[in-house]
């Protein structure tokens, strides 16, 4: 049988381009080696969120004295947060099967290689088997990237990401080395959780390509909470748990070692001609590669490595396949991105920062996410921050910046603004629910 699209990987972009191409009457072979549902769902976003919600649900009840609620004895349990973590992964997991299961998609499990490909076919093997299609869509995701420190192969001590999701017993104490994202979140898992946490951050500042206004909240408090962060540290070797960095030796049971991800070109060896840039591949608007039938989505193309980017590319990758109009590009200046701390941090659009090295003239305006009845009722003790980038001549908001509870929630109203260019006189005329933390947006108009 040929196949009208091929799909290697089935993580976010995957499933969604098989889900819409085959609801479609296309006929789709999509290839998983490991689980359906990719990084994010398996042992990423989902299970790290899983963890650290539980880990909030004890920070939460140890720290209920200043709501006026009194909890004597708490405890938890880790073995049985990560069995919820378990039975959450496998339900979501069996959801997506479920949104796959026509008669047009057909699902292999197993590692996909590309044999050949021409302008008009692209074969494929999987399992001993050959499988051929008009088109190919390479949806292989992103590797945890392990620099090359002395010390670090091979052993015992060090983990990533995915090591310590799957770990049975917290680590009596760790060090992180890399103060991104993932870095960040285990740092508030661990630290919620009892767990001594040192990060190690070889940029000046953690999370460094976030409004640093906000981090300086962030970090401020995790320093006084006892987080030992140190920036501007580069590790120089490995011994075990030991850890030199700057000279200096650090100590602990396991060492995180989250430094960032790199593409998944694996299987596709035979496609030789295909262009890459910095080892990802390259694409144009809509997720074509420089291959006439071959299209790529998701973190393969290293653009943004978020799993709404990667569901997205792929809806705009089969809206070109199947010739739907209008064609409309992604807005990467819009794409929102959460840090799950303890605040989180949501932001959408470009920092103060990136505004200067556009010469764009701006106005920045700060707020207290106090300024919000609901935020203060709900985080005693906590002040936040919300931050507006603004157009100066044109009066179009370019960005906005938060920290504080429940920020991720509506972070998404902040994107329609940025998203469809409004202006803050039509940003002003949205009315906001009472009493949400949501208000901010307009209160800081």
């Amino acid at each position: 049988m040929k196949y009208f699209l091929a799909i290697i990987g089935g993580g976010p972009a995957g499933y969604t381009a098989a889900e819409k191409a085959s609801k479609a009457g296309k006929d789709v072979v999509l290839f998983e080696q490991n689980a359906v549902g990719g990084t994010c769902l398996n042992v990423g976003c989902i299970p790290t969120k899983s963890l650290l919600y539980g880990a909030k649900q004890y920070y939460n009840a140890t720290h209920a004295q200043k709501y006026g609620v009194t909890a004597e004895n708490v405890s938890f349990d880790f073995a049985a947060m990560q069995k919820r973590k378990t039975i959450v992964v496998r339900k979501l997991v069996a959801g997506i099967k479920q949104r796959l299961n026509n008669e047009h998609c057909t699902l292999v499990s197993g590692a996909a290689n590309v044999l050949s490909r021409t302008d008009e076919l692209v074969t494929i093997a999987c399992n001993g088997e050959t499988y051929e299609a008009e088109n190919l869509l390479i949806c292989t995701g992103s590797m945890n990237f392990v620099p090359p420190i002395p010390g670090i192969k091979d052993n015992p001590a060090v983990w990533d990401s995915t090591d310590a999701l799957a770990a049975a017993e917290l680590p009596k104490s760790i060090i992180i080395v890399g103060g991104g994202v993932i870095g960040m979140e285990f740092a508030t898992l661990y630290h919620e959780l009892g767990v001594p946490v040192t990060v190690i951050e070889a940029m000046p500042t953690i999370l460094p390509n976030l409004d640093q206004e906000v981090v300086a909240v962030l970090l401020d408090k995790y320093r006084k909470a006892g987080i030992n962060i140190l920036t501007s540290t580069k590790v120089e070797s490995l011994d075990g748990g030991r850890v030199t960095a700057n000279g200096e030796v650090y100590e602990a049971e396991k060492v995180l070692v989250s430094v960032g991800r790199r593409a998944n070109l694996n299987g596709l060896e035979a496609l030789n001609d295909l262009e890459l840039n910095c080892g990802a591949i390259i694409v144009d608007d809509f997720m074509k590669t420089n291959l006439p039938n071959v299209f790529a989505a998701g973190d393969v193309t290293g653009k943004v490595m978020l799993a709404h980017v990667a569901a997205r590319q792929a809806e705009v990758c089969i809206g070109r396949l199947l010739k739907q109009i209008p064609l409309q590009r992604i807005a990467y200046n819009a794409i929102p991105s959460v840090v799950y701390t303890n605040p989180e941090i949501a932001s959408v659009g470009i920092t103060e920062a990136q505004a200067a090295e556009m010469n764009i003239e701006t106005e920045v305006r700060r707020l207290p996410m106090t300024f919000s009845g609901r935020f203060m009722a709900e985080n005693e003790g906590e002040t936040g921050l919300c931050k507006m980038i603004i157009d100066k001549k044109t009066q179009m908001v370019l960005g906005v910046h938060m920290i504080g509870n429940p920020c991720s929630e509506f972070v998404a109203a902040a994107s329609f603004a940025v998203r469809n260019g409004y202006t803050v006189p039509e940003c002003m005329q949205v009315v906001f629910p009472h009493p949400t933390v949501s208000e901010i947006l307009h209160e800081i108009l």
